[in-house]
C-alpha cells in the first residue's frame, strides 16, 4: 500500500485513535519515569506516595484504553486494522499494568530498592517506554519511518539487556543473600520488572507489524 493510500486512510474522523494512543503512550512513559524515581527514593513513605501516584496513572491509562475500545465499536472506518488497534491498545495496557505491579511489590514487601538489579531494570523500563512513546507519536502520518524503526530497534535491544540483568541479578541474589525471604521477594520483583520490558517489546512488535502493512 502506497503513501497516498495511507493518506486517504488517515482521515479526520480517524484522528481520535491517534489522540488516544498518544495519550496512552504519554501516560505509560510517565509511569516509567515515576517507577525510576521510586526505586531511587530511600524513604519508604515517599515510595508509598509514588506507588499511589502510579496507581492513579494506571487508572488514567485504563480510561484511555477503554475509550479506544469504545471508539473501535463506534467507528466503521479506522486508521488501520481493527484487530491491530485492539492488540496495540492491549499491549500498551499490559506495560502499564506491569509497571504498577513492580511498584506494588516493592511497596508490599518493603524491599529496599537500593539494589543494582532493581535500579537498572527501572532505567530500562523508563527508556523502553520513552521509545514506545516516540514510535506511537510518529504513527499519526507515517512520514518518518526511520524514527519509528530506530525506536523499535532500541526497545528490542533494551529487552535483551533486561534479560541479561535479570540473569545476573538472580545469580548475585543466590550467591550473596542468606535471608531466604529476601531471595523470594527480590526474585519476584526482578521477574515482574523483566516482564514489563517484555511487554514493551510486544508493543514494539505490534507497531512493526502495522508499519509493514501500511508503509
Amino acid at each position: 500500500m502506497g503513501l497516498n493510500t495511507i493518506g486517504r486512510l488517515f482521515m479526520p474522523k480517524n484522528k481520535i485513535f491517534y489522540d488516544l494512543f498518544e495519550d496512552v503512550a504519554i501516560t505509560v512513559h510517565k509511569m516509567g519515569s515515576v517507577l525510576k524515581q521510586l526505586v531511587n527514593e530511600p524513604d519508604y513513605d515517599k515510595r508509598a506516595s509514588l506507588t499511589s501516584q502510579l496507581e492513579d496513572l494506571e487508572h488514567v491509562n485504563d480510561d484511555h484504553t477503554h475509550k479506544i475500545f469504545t471508539e473501535l465499536g463506534r467507528n466503521f472506518i479506522t486508521p488501520f486494522d481493527r484487530e491491530d488497534i485492539h492488540t496495540l491498545a492491549s499491549a500498551l495496557d499490559d506495560i502499564a499494568d506491569y509497571i504498577y505491579a513492580s511498584a506494588k511489590k516493592l511497596n508490599f514487601y518493603r524491599v529496599n530498592p537500593n539494589d543494582s538489579g532493581i535500579q537498572k531494570m527501572a532505567e530500562l523500563i523508563e527508556s523502553a517506554s520513552l521509545h514506545i512513546e516516540t514510535a506511537i507519536k510518529q504513527m499519526r502520518d507515517m512520514k518518518n519511518l526511520r524514527i519509528i524503526t530506530e525506536a523499535l530497534v532500541k526497545v528490542n535491544s533494551i529487552e535483551n539487556q533486561a534479560d541479561d540483568i535479570f540473569d545476573l541479578s538472580i545469580e548475585k541474589l543466590f550467591n550473596h543473600e542468606n535471608d531466604f525471604k529476601e531471595v523470594i521477594k527480590k526474585r519476584e520483583i526482578y521477574q515482574v520488572m523483566e516482564i514489563a520490558t517484555d511487554k514493551c517489546e510486544d508493543a514494539a512488535n505490534v507497531i512493526e507489524s502495522i508499519m509493514i502493512k501500511y508503509a
